[in-house]
């Protein structure tokens, strides 16, 4: 399923290797719609390397959400799995063929993250800053009141991902 295609898009699925590809591609054309064309690779690689971590160690099944959201000033893209453990960042081989995700993603990424989602889940998230033409764009393109209410969600992810920063 994917959501109202303005400022937030969500699919829901499997993480298997074939539909991880089809992912790739919904991220894509939706940063294409948003005009960060610019994000692009960056956003692409770093929601492979979340979901593969999905796909290769998530328990009790592979089932997970991935979210894109634009913001005032950055992209989020986020994934929810059913698995509670939190991943650990390990020191990998910068030659090793597999270890090195959450590393690329924080690579890639103005900032990352992990946090408890429930009692039974956790969301995986990293940030994009945005183009300045392409958030003058976006905000042209909503109505005054929407800004206000993005405005307030902007401000409480702040709040969230300082808070996650300090854990």
């Amino acid at each position: 399923m994917i959501s109202h295609p303005s400022r937030h898009c969500t699919v829901e699925l499997q993480a298997l290797p074939s539909r991880i590809g089809q992912v790739r591609r919904i991220v894509s054309a939706q940063l294409r719609y948003w005009h960060l064309d610019t994000l692009i690779d960056r956003a692409a690689l770093g929601v492979t390397e979340l979901l593969t971590n999905v796909h290769q160690h998530a328990q009790p099944d592979k089932m997970c959400t991935v979210e894109i959201e634009l913001l005032l000033d950055r992209l989020m893209v986020s994934v929810h799995d059913h698995d509670p453990r939190l991943p650990e960042v390990g020191d990998a081989d910068a030659l090793a063929t597999c270890g090195r995700g959450l590393a690329m993603v924080a690579a890639v990424s103005e900032s990352w993250g992990v946090r408890p989602d429930g009692e039974s889940g956790k969301v995986v998230w990293f940030t994009l800053p945005t183009p300045v033409a392409a958030r003058a764009s976006a905000r042209a393109a909503c109505p005054p009141r929407r800004v206000v209410r993005e405005t307030a969600g902007a401000v409480f992810a702040e709040v969230e991902r300082t808070v996650d920063a300090r854990v």
